[in-house]
């Protein structure tokens, strides 16, 4: 008898699984939206990164803090640059150049459509890694916060480390940097400012 019940609430299962699958509503609709179009790009020019007009259109900033994501970057004699694409699909990313036989870490974000470029190193705590939460920088080791559109230091152990700026520009869809401006604020920020 108890082999029978179990048989058969099995069975009313499935009966109503199968029901609730075929009474759901349909996730396929009807909708006659026109695909996004996607622009080319002008003519190649340099313009500065930080210039308004650079914000990323179709992806959506995240909720909350947003984690660094390490990228590559490609070296050309003392020119650093990698793919607007990555700050604008990530917001928050961070990078390492080789200068003068030492691995310098970097971080370049999109804050308000512009991207920043800042020296990625927390001295007193040894850190190399900041969230943006909204326009923070937080160290991810100890916390201390940093104005994210100056580098200056708001709150924490850290906060006499502001985050020195790399200059950068915009060409053909690269961010690019100059060496000896990546090599200047990595400096500064070791010092306390």
């Amino acid at each position: 008898m108890f082999k029978k019940i179990i048989f058969l609430s099995i069975g009313l299962m499935m009966v109503l699984s199968i029901v609730a699958c075929f009474s759901a509503p349909s996730s396929i609709s009807n909708n006659t939206q026109k695909p996004t179009q996607v622009t080319p790009n002008p003519a190649p020019t340099s313009k500065p990164a930080t210039v308004p007009d650079q914000k990323p259109a179709a992806i959506s900033k995240p909720f909350g803090p947003i984690k660094a994501k390490w990228i590559d970057v490609s070296v050309d004699g003392s020119t650093v640059s990698f793919p607007v694409s990555e700050v604008e699909k990530n917001w928050n990313t961070h990078f390492k150049v080789q200068v003068n036989g030492s691995t310098e870490n970097f971080m370049a974000y999109n804050l308000d459509g512009t991207i920043y470029v800042r020296a990625n190193v927390c001295p007193p705590c040894k850190s190399v890694g900041f969230s943006l939460d909204k326009d923070i920088l937080v160290c991810d080791r100890c916390s201390t916060t940093f104005k994210a559109d100056t580098g200056a230091g708001i709150k924490g152990a850290c906060v006499n480390y502001p985050k020195a700026s790399v200059p950068n520009k915009v060409v053909n869809g690269n961010v690019t940097l100059n060496e000896t401006d990546l090599v200047k604020a990595y400096q500064e920020t070791l010092k306390p400012g």
